[in-house]
């Protein structure tokens, strides 16, 4: 075959000897090595055979497959028991922090591919799958197959078609993956169920436990809601026999909680400490440096801070095309709008009144990072948010630098609040513990106990145990002090008298009509119609309490004008008063203003 080739055609004979050794090799591959031209050449001839093979694309590849074996505490082996067994098909799994949850949801998902069944396990955050993948594949290898928006297309194809073709049993990611294509499904789990991001805010808008429970029914399978702090509308129907509630009062081994301490950021101020850092929390950061153990500081934001402003005569940047505050980010010096993602150069002198008193407004995590370098110059620092998590894998190799101590200290925003289990972290500091107390929003208090809940329980999770400074302006709040003692019952039980006083869910339904168009005057002759119509309907039915419209809390989105409907209704909705709201919203005017309604949303900016 060689002795056929001309001596000349150096690339060609070259390719063949190459060929002899390896007998088949990637088209890519090749071309790079011996060119295009080379390939096809002996194509031609008959010496090669070019042909397209399937490949799957694997995401998290490089992730470890070590087994672990688990020996079942009582309290884990009572609640699978209970599960597989009980006579309810939908249950809560109310368990404190390290409790071991997972293992009880794999153990489930082992009894469930016994029986020749599937299984889908949903995680509220892409940041929170590699763990768990690793976790999964450890037990189960390829029988699992992930399912994110952060995967490329191919990759989720590939993923998605192993589900369809049986070849995967499990499901598990964020939450679109509770519309995997699996037959004969068994269980459904949603881990740490109280988290908003289950609730899907743009088109398409779906609530994904509606979705779960749609899926339990249609499968008769069995749904697991997990959480160390349910839901408030969750556990209230946990107390009403809607679930089973099976709860898990201790940490694996009877592990203490970790200790938690207030410091009292405004006496911080009067001593003349002006840093975000208390001398407390400097404190124990030393010690545990000088221990060998690691530290998790959180902080409720991203970028470098919240906003820019001129401390003359009040101009704060913002977007041209949204109604939002610009936030500053250091390393590239520029204003960058979080919701349509636009960029803006940063300026010196006051665009209105070219002062140069320009004030950078509140911290972000890199700014702490850059403070804690100053103080703490011969420390690894890692840095988990938003903006350094843009690249599909950021979030494992963060993840996995931390746990192989490539770093002592992980500051992040709510990425490092829930879900990792570092056994070496002894310290979690909470850098602005009130911040998200005070929202114009009825579950703020709800959100800032499951918030802080959830990121002091990084802290001690291992045999060491933990410690947790939470700072904070409003040391005696009642939420502050009932999460520093991780006290979810009592939580509840003040949260749901307040509900029960103000009517708000679980003791009625809000219904939230959004319009959003780039013409003003159409979104308003939309909206004021169309609210005529539903006055009508409150005048005809006892059960609508209340009605109004207003303007969106965020204006402008992307050049779109916002105005907003909101209603409330006693107890739950029927599916006729529902149905006749959507008739009234799906009668418009104008074919380019949007309408969307929402159940009980989760955000109403």
């Amino acid at each position: 075959m060689l002795a056929s080739i001309k001596t000349s055609a150096k690339q060609q004979r070259a390719l063949l000897c190459y060929l002899d050794e390896n007998d088949f090799e990637d088209f890519t591959k090749l071309a790079n090595e011996f060119g295009n031209g080379a390939i096809r050449k002996l194509e031609e001839k008959g010496f090669v055979v070019v042909k397209q093979v399937s490949k799957s694309r694997i995401p998290y590849k490089n992730l470890a497959k070590k087994k672990t074996e688990f020996v079942h505490t009582l309290d884990q082996q009572n609640a699978i028991d209970t599960i597989i067994n009980g006579k309810k098909d939908s249950f809560l799994l109310f368990g404190v922090t390290g409790s071991g949850k997972t293992e009880i949801y794999m153990s489930v998902i082992d009894y469930y591919l016994s029986q020749n069944k599937t299984a889908i396990m949903l995680v509220p955050e892409i940041s929170l799958t590699p763990n768990m993948l690793k976790l999964f594949r450890s037990r189960y290898d390829d029988q699992v197959a992930i399912l994110h928006s952060g995967l490329s297309v191919g990759e989720r194809f590939d993923e998605w078609l192993r589900l369809k073709r049986g070849e995967a049993k499990i499901a598990l990611g964020a939450r679109s993956a509770v519309f995997a294509p699996l037959q004969n499904v068994g269980v459904i789990i949603v881990d740490e169920e109280h988290d908003s991001s289950y609730h899907s805010d743009s088109n398409p808008r779906y609530s994904t436990a509606e979705i779960a429970h749609f899926r339990r029914k249609y499968n008769d399978a069995k749904l697991v809601l997990g959480s160390a702090t349910p839901a408030v509308e969750t556990f209230f129907k946990a107390q009403q026999g809607e679930y089973q509630l099976i709860e898990l009062k201790n940490r694996i081994n009877k592990r203490p909680m970790p200790d938690v301490e207030i410091v009292d950021m405004g006496l911080e101020l009067r001593r003349g400490n002006k840093s975000f850092f208390s001398e407390r929390l400097l404190e124990e950061i030393k010690s545990t440096i000088k221990n060998g153990n690691q530290i998790i500081l959180f902080l409720n934001r991203r970028g470098f801070s919240s906003f820019v402003m001129c401390t003359k005569c009040g101009y704060t940047a913002k977007c041209h095309d949204c109604d939002v505050s610009l936030s500053y980010h250091a390393d590239e010096n520029l204003l960058k709008c979080h919701y349509c993602g636009k960029r803006y150069r940063m300026f010196d002198l006051c665009p209105e009144c070219k002062s140069p008193f320009i004030r950078q407004g509140k911290i972000g995590t890199e700014r702490v990072v850059n403070e804690l370098k100053k103080l703490f110059p011969d420390v690894n620092i890692l840095r988990m948010d938003v903006d350094t998590t843009q690249n599909k894998e950021a979030h494992s190799k963060i993840i996995e630098s931390f746990a192989n101590h490539e770093a002592q200290i992980l500051v992040g925003t709510q990425m490092v609040a829930k879900g990792h289990d570092f056994k070496d972290v002894t310290l979690v500091g909470i850098l602005d513990a009130d911040q998200s107390l005070h929202f114009e929003d009825y579950r703020a208090g709800e959100r800032t106990f499951q918030l802080l809940t959830q990121v002091s329980g990084r802290s001690g999770r291992d045999e060491k145990p933990g410690r947790v400074i939470l700072q904070t302006y409003s040391p005696k709040h009642v939420v502050l002090q009932l999460a520093s003692r991780q006290d979810y019952l009592s939580f509840y039980r003040k949260e749901i008298n307040v509900r029960e006083i103000t009517g708000f869910p679980p003791y009625s339904t809000l219904i939230r009509i959004l319009y959003s168009s780039e013409n003003e005057q159409n979104v308003i002759s939309t909206l004021n119609a169309q609210f005529a119509q539903l006055q009508e309907l409150r005048n005809g039915d006892e059960n609508i309490v209340f009605l109004t419209k207003m303007k969106s809390p965020i204006k402008k989105i992307e050049k779109k004008h916002r105005f907003q409907i909101l209603l409330r209704i006693k107890d739950e909705i029927s599916d006729d008063l529902l149905k006749k709201i959507f008739e009234i919203c799906d009668e418009k005017t104008y074919k380019d203003v949007s309408v969307f309604v929402e159940r009980n949303p989760q955000n109403l900016t």
